[in-house]
């Protein structure tokens, strides 16, 4: 039998990855709402260009936020898988599976922000364009970095599916967060596919489904797991 004493406790898993799921919602909206927000003016190339250039470093913030955010992501499914394999192990791999193809993704998006900031430099072999040509291509690289974040965005909504799935079958988690954040998933599913079906019509159902995001980390870090019934999955999955 496994000595399950030197295991870490379900009750700290549960802590550690609702510490790491909040960070993700102040460097999120940092990096991937704010910071365009603020410098971002659409249609506008050089007002864009000019923001940019008078806010490098806020910019650059935004890139590191977002970069940072992946990262914790790594860990806090991990963390969670290893919360929630006693209730199903397949789905459990099935949701770091999502992640492990939604990290690289969003992490190699962040070139067309570096591009962007390339094209600005002023270096000596950017003479070959014209101020009003830089600012086209900023816009360009912005815009394709906006089309990286939405083909990213299917895989933080379908991780949402197998985590809410587990959740809901646990007994040692809250059932109706299983089902807010199953809900959530089918909100930034919808989002990116009605980006890349329909560009002109904007949508955002994300906005309206992500409660369950806020809800399960806050759960975890306030009341944390229901220790018996965690135990006796364990048990049983062993």
């Amino acid at each position: 039998m496994t000595d399950r004493t030197t295991e870490t406790s379900p009750q700290v898993l549960a802590k550690i990855a609702g510490f790491l799921y909040l960070s993700l919602i102040p460097l999120g909206v940092f990096g991937i709402l704010y910071v365009p927000s603020t410098l971002i003016v659409a249609g506008d190339a050089a007002a864009t260009a000019n923001n940019i250039r008078a806010s490098e470093l806020l910019f650059r913030g935004g890139i590191v936020s977002s970069l940072l955010t992946q990262i914790i992501f790594i860990l806090l499914v991990l963390y969670l898988y290893q919360l929630l394999k006693p209730v199903n192990k397949n789905n459990a791999l099935l949701m770091v599976a999502f992640v492990l193809i939604g990290v690289p993704i969003a992490m190699l998006n962040e070139i067309n922000q570096f591009a962007t900031l390339l094209l600005l430099s002023g270096a000596d072999y950017l003479t070959a364009f014209d101020p009003d040509q830089l600012q086209t291509q900023v816009l360009l690289f912005l815009n394709l970095h906006r089309h990286g974040i939405f083909i990213a965005q299917i895989f933080w909504g379908l991780w949402l599916f197998p985590l809410g799935y587990l959740i809901f079958k646990s007994g040692f988690l809250p059932g109706i967060l299983g089902v807010l954040l199953m809900i959530g998933c089918f909100g930034y599913v919808i989002d990116s596919a009605t980006f890349f079906l329909f560009p002109d019509f904007s949508v955002n159902i994300s906005q309206y489904t992500f409660i369950g995001e806020l809800l399960l980390p806050l759960w975890l870090v306030i009341k944390g797991v229901d220790i018996e019934v965690w135990e006796k999955s364990a048990l049983a999955s062993a």
